[in-house]
């Protein structure tokens, strides 16, 4: 080379990068923010729907609802223009799901998404029919609760994965394939599956963080459903790292909710309250139509903690959310307000299919006490046997737990005193193994409460005994003062009597009988005597005990007969 030709070398700019490339290669690595100021300088030099679209995701990881709506409605109207009906079907699934996550319009999701169907309509198969089975499964799954059209779908999704070499379309289909499976009560191979999908997800099998994720939190959901803590526990700490490393705020926000619940059960209250307030004010401020669940969530753990009051207003917040609706039949039931307990769960139950077993498992332990205590023996028993029948097919060893407790106490209302108390005791014994205090704690309450009724006062203490020590620790004050009050009873703590006849009663504990009988709420007892709520659970408890009944209707009618309401 000449001297002359190598200082015109040395001289030639050197052009700089395609900004479109640049913002392309800075989502592959997870860099919202350079991504989204990359593609904005492509659009300021030529309006194109590459990086429209671009310009989207980078939006929707960063919670910028505006800018996701506007970007992706313009890149698909290029889209269509050009028209390029793949392109336009893939924005179309975007906009189906951002429609839900972020307005909560389900009817506007579905148009987006039946519009991305007739795109694809004469369009060789390819991962944009594998993305449209995906969100029609999740959707026939969580929302219309059809576990066998989801598994359908899940199946179409894994063919078009594999018939067209897409290795996240296949994995994202094996996860809700095995999520569906899990609904449905086939939990081994449900499990099996999802175990292996996540496996590939640790492999770096998977490229698109979307899909990644998604995999990630149908195995927690799953895990939940039949309280599986173990292993939910070992994925969720595994997806939140994955959420760090790549800055993916919102499926973490939604991560932290389902990781709360597992922390809910195993009795770490503190990290999971941490956790709770955390996601859903992410949630709130990002993608309100999200932010049911996590306040539903929260709402539950008020209600463990004793803290009604709060508890109510969260569930409302979270409106027709499951968890909120399961939660206010829970809340009745803690009232003593058998009849709206029931009715609240039984309500539930029907508009859940019989299909959908693990969903109904936990409206079906409320119907077992709620009716037991309302006097309905009938309709307990066809709901313990459900449950039985749901925790056979699972096996996951919660609800066997719970399968045990309702049976337990069935027979225990049948006045078979041997056979509730090893039931109770084998639940009590299940809950202890899998690490779930509260629930270990009520079963023992049970338990004590009807060794107590049989005579067997140093028993019934050590299982009372036992359940305050828990609760104490868990700060759950509700129940803890359920427990406490069959001690002071055996201990014969409260007021002496008031004269022979009246089946034990304190003076207080009397009048707190004869306002039950005029049908008042426990808050309303709680200003009428000027005492606390607290204070009243512990007389209701104490007088269910004495009296040796399970309900305040039942009281009313003891106390008639005795003549205390003369």
């Amino acid at each position: 080379m000449s001297p002359a030709k190598a200082r015109s070398a040395r001289v030639t700019p050197i052009r700089p990068p395609d900004a479109l490339q640049v913002g392309r290669a800075a989502l592959a690595r997870g860099a919202w923010r350079e991504a989204k100021r990359a593609f904005q300088r492509s659009l300021a030099e030529r309006e194109q729907p590459e990086a429209l679209e671009g310009l989207g995701l980078a939006a929707w990881w960063l919670d910028s609802a505006d800018l996701v709506f506007k970007s992706r409605d313009r890149a698909y109207q290029l889209y269509r223009k050009r028209g390029d009906h793949v392109a336009a079907a893939r924005l179309a699934v975007w906009l189906a799901w951002d429609s839900g996550a972020f307005l909560g319009e389900m009817h506007v999701a579905n148009g987006w998404l039946q519009r991305a169907r007739t795109l694809l309509a004469n369009v060789p198969e390819c991962p944009e029919h594998a993305w449209v089975a995906v969100r029609e499964g999740i959707y026939a799954l969580l929302d219309d609760g059809d576990p066998a059209k989801a598994l359908e779908r899940a199946d179409t999704a894994i063919r078009i994965g594999r018939e067209v070499g897409y290795i996240d379309g296949e994995m994202i289909g094996g996860a809700l394939r095995g999520f569906a499976l899990v609904t449905a009560g086939n939990v081994q191979e449900g499990m099996r599956q999802l175990d292996e999908v996540n496996a590939a997800v640790l492999a770096g099998e998977l490229n698109d963080p979307v899909a990644i994720a998604l995999t990630c939190c149908y195995l927690v959901a799953a895990c939940e459903r039949v309280r599986d803590g173990k292993r939910a526990l070992e994925w969720c700490r595994r997806l939140r790292e994955f959420c760090k490393d790549w800055g993916l705020k919102p499926l973490l926000a939604v991560c932290r909710t389902q990781y709360a619940s597992v922390c809910v059960w195993r009795g770490e209250w503190g990290e999971a309250e941490k956790e709770l307030q955390r996601a859903t004010s992410e949630l709130i401020a990002s993608r309100p139509a999200m932010s049911g669940e996590g306040q539903a969530r929260l709402g539950e753990l008020r209600r463990r903690q004793g803290r009604f009051d709060e508890a109510d207003a969260l569930f409302e917040n979270a409106g027709h959310h499951p968890i909120a609706a399961l939660g206010r039949a829970a809340l009745a039931l803690d009232r003593d307000d058998f009849r709206a307990a029931a009715d609240l769960a039984e309500r539930h139950l029907r508009t859940v299919s019989k299909l959908n077993r693990t969903e109904r498992a936990a409206a079906l332990e409320i119907v077992v006490r709620a009716r037991l205590a309302l006097g309905g023996a009938e309709a307990a028993n066809a709901a313990a046997a459900e449950l039985r029948s749901i925790a056979d097919d699972v096996g996951t060893p919660a609800l066997t737990g719970s399968a045990m407790t309702a049976s337990g106490l069935v027979a225990a209302h049948a006045g078979s005193v041997d056979q509730a108390c090893k039931a109770l005791e084998d639940a009590a014994d299940v809950f202890d193994k899998c690490d779930a205090p509260f629930e270990e704690a009520r079963v023992r309450i049970d338990l004590a409460s009807l060794l107590a009724r049989n005579g067997d006062r140093k028993l019934a203490l050590g299982e009372a005994s036992s359940a305050v020590k828990t609760l104490n620790a868990l700060d759950a004050r509700h129940e803890a003062a359920r427990a406490q009050a069959v001690i002071d009873v055996l201990n014969a703590k409260a007021d002496a009597p008031v004269k022979a006849g009246r089946g034990g009663l304190t003076a207080r504990e009397i009048d707190v009988v004869r306002l039950v009988a005029k049908g008042h709420s426990n808050a309303q007892l709680a200003r009428a005597l000027s005492i606390s709520d607290h204070t009243v659970h512990r007389h209701i408890a104490n007088i269910l005990l004495k009296l040796r009944v399970r309900s305040r209707s039942a009281i009313v009618g003891r106390a008639a007969a005795m003549g205390l309401l003369e």
